[in-house]
C-alpha cells in the first residue's frame, strides 16, 4: 500500500527500510511477490523478468553488493521508437542491456550459462526505464527489491539474433541522450556474461518455486550506469550485431 500511494499521489514515499528497519531481503521479495500477484489478479500478465544491479557501475550507484530481480508485466512494454508520457513515471533513469527471449523453460537450481544459451530463442537490444517509488532514490537493497527491483518500463528493439551467432560478453554498447554519448559498455559488464546473469536468476527463483518460462523476456542487466531522464529527452542505444533501440519522453 505504501508504494501504491507513491504512484497515486505522483510523489515518492519514505524508504521501507526507514518504516521497518528490520525487514530482510527475503521479506522484501515477499512484498514484491504480493504486489505482482495483486496486479495479475487485476488482469495484468507477467511477460518476463528483469535482473538488476548486475554491473559494478549500478552497484556502486546504489551502494549494494549483489544483484536483484523483478517481474515484467504487460503494462510495462513500450514500442521501439515510442513515446513515454512523463505522467507514467516518477523519477526515471534509462539503461541499455541485452534481452533474452526464451524458447524453453529454465528451472533451477543448477542452471548454467550454457543452459541459458540452449534455452534462448534469440537476443535483442533493450532499454530499461528503471523507476523508484522511493523519494530521491534513497534506497537500500530491501527497498528496491520490495519495489519490484525498481522496475518501470522497457523497450525492445533491433533484430532477433540467435545467441550462438555472437559473443555476448564482447557485445559493445553505446547509449545516447539527445544525440550525445552518455556512456558505453560491453556485455561482460553484467556479471562477466549476460547469460550468467540469466542463470543466476533461474537459480535464485528456484527458492520461490518460480520458473523462467518459454516466451518470457529476460532483461539481463545494465551494461553501464543508468542515466536520468526528463521530459523532452530522447534516448537511443546501439549494440554491436544487435542493432538499435530508442525511446522519447514527452511532457503532457
Amino acid at each position: 500500500m505504501h508504494l501504491k500511494q507513491a504512484l497515486e499521489n505522483r510523489r515518492g514515499v519514505e524508504p521501507i527500510t526507514k518504516l521497518d528497519p528490520a525487514i530482510t531481503i527475503a521479506e522484501a521479495y515477499q512484498v514484491q511477490l504480493l504486489t505482482v500477484d495483486k496486479k495479475v489478479k487485476a488482469g495484468h500478465r507477467i511477460v518476463g523478468k528483469k535482473i538488476g544491479l548486475t554491473s559494478e557501475a549500478m552497484q556502486q550507484l546504489l551502494k549494494v553488493d549483489q544483484p536483484d530481480y523483478g517481474h515484467l508485466l504487460d503494462d510495462m512494454i513500450v514500442e521501439n521508437g515510442g513515446s513515454i508520457p512523463f505522467s507514467r513515471v516518477l523519477q526515471p533513469r534509462v539503461e541499455a542491456e541485452i534481452a533474452f527471449v526464451l524458447k524453453r523453460d529454465l528451472i533451477g537450481p543448477r542452471v548454467t550459462a550454457l543452459d541459458v544459451l540452449l534455452a534462448t530463442d534469440y537476443v535483442l537490444p533493450a532499454l530499461e526505464i528503471v523507476d523508484s517509488r522511493i523519494a530521491d532514490w534513497k534506497i537500500k537493497l530491501q527497498d528496491t527489491v520490495a519495489d519490484n527491483a525498481s522496475s518501470g518500463l522497457f523497450v525492445l528493439g533491433g533484430k532477433p539474433v540467435k545467441p550462438d551467432a555472437i559473443d555476448l560478453p564482447q557485445v559493445g554498447m553505446v547509449l545516447y541522450k539527445n544525440g550525445e554519448i552518455m556512456n558505453t559498455g560491453v556485455g561482460a559488464a553484467a556479471l562477466g556474461d549476460p547469460a550468467a546473469c540469466v542463470a543466476w536468476l533461474a537459480n535464485q527463483l528456484f527458492e520461490f518455486g518460480i520458473p523462467l518460462k518459454a516466451g518470457e523476456v529476460i532483461l539481463s542487466g545494465a551494461l553501464s550506469a543508468a542515466v536520468n531522464a526528463q521530459p523532452g529527452d530522447h534516448f537511443h542505444a546501439r549494440l554491436a550485431h544487435l542493432g538499435e533501440v530508442q525511446v522519447h519522453f514527452v511532457a503532457e
